[in-house]
């Protein structure tokens, strides 16, 4: 006797065809013809795949392509700002040429231009790195604990940046007007597209003395990489100084972190004193 093996699926589908005659169902169909003589000769696969395939990727530019239109672009911005601080002839026509130029990106994150705080007649021009935040808010180089503690220093030689008397002023600026993201240095690309607004800054104000204030400040000033721990209190000259004295000298934020380090800076101080007091600065090399 032959012993057959049901198929376990054979109730179900006889069922869900039952269910389909009762609804009506008299044929097998598809809602849209289908040509099986194309689907042989093109198999559906391969025209699936060619839809479903991705673009292929967009070719990047070499390393060395990349360097060379980054220079374009920091030569040009160069370019820009030696022509737009070439043209102002006051300081309210370099601050507007500055809050017009377009070109460092640092300006797409800041708020504010801080151009400068105290009186653009003043002997001495001190030199900052760049705003931080409180500056970027207010628009105004050295506020907040920093501020204080620079007023503090300035008052005990005899200074005050709101001082309408040219002789007991001050006037401070930064390299950059516009604040690095996260409070960071300005990148050397940063300072070189922007130089020629400072430049143009110390001209036009023309003070008699210069002071810097930190390790970026004077970097920028002697055009190259310094300690300041080191430069600190020696009297300069350099090319870019425009032949007056400069003194390299601690920035008041450090000096907040590393308050041992005031009496550095009170040395730097008195010899500014002297040179205000006519002693001519020793300058060094």
């Amino acid at each position: 006797m032959k012993t057959t093996h049901a198929d376990p699926n054979r109730d179900a589908l006889l069922a869900a065809l039952a269910w389909q005659i009762e609804l009506g169902v008299d044929e097998c169909i598809a809602e849209t013809p289908l040509n099986r003589f194309d689907e042989i000769a093109k198999p559906p696969a391969t025209a699936a795949a060619a839809k479903a395939a991705p673009p292929p990727p967009a070719a990047k530019k070499p390393a060395a392509a990349r360097a060379a239109s980054a220079a374009n672009d920091l030569s040009a911005a160069v370019t820009e700002a030696q022509r737009l601080a070439a043209a102002a002839n006051t300081l309210d026509a370099l601050r507007a040429a500055m809050e017009g130029f377009d070109g460092c990106p640092l300006k797409r994150g800041a708020r504010n231009t801080v151009f400068a705080d105290g009186n653009p007649a003043a002997r001495v021009m001190f030199i900052g790195e760049a705003p931080g935040r409180d500056e970027d808010r207010q628009a105004r180089p050295f506020v907040g604990r920093s501020r204080q503690l620079l007023d503090r220093m300035l008052a005990a030689i005899g200074l005050d940046r709101g001082s309408d008397d040219p002789a007991n002023a001050a006037y401070i600026t930064n390299t950059v007007p516009w604040r690095p993201v996260e409070n960071r240095d300005p990148s050397t690309d940063e300072t070189a597209m922007l130089w020629a607004f400072l430049a143009r800054h110390i001209e036009l104000a023309a003070p008699e003395f210069i002071v810097t204030l930190g390790r970026p400040a004077a970097s920028v000033m002697v055009d190259g990489p310094v300690r300041i721990t080191q430069l600190r209190g020696r009297w300069m000259s350099p090319p870019r100084a425009q032949g007056r004295p400069m003194l390299p000298t601690l920035h008041p934020a450090y000096l907040l972190r590393q308050p041992t380090e005031k009496s550095k800076s009170w040395s730097d101080l008195l010899s500014l004193r002297a040179a205000l007091d006519g002693q001519p600065p020793e300058i060094g090399t």
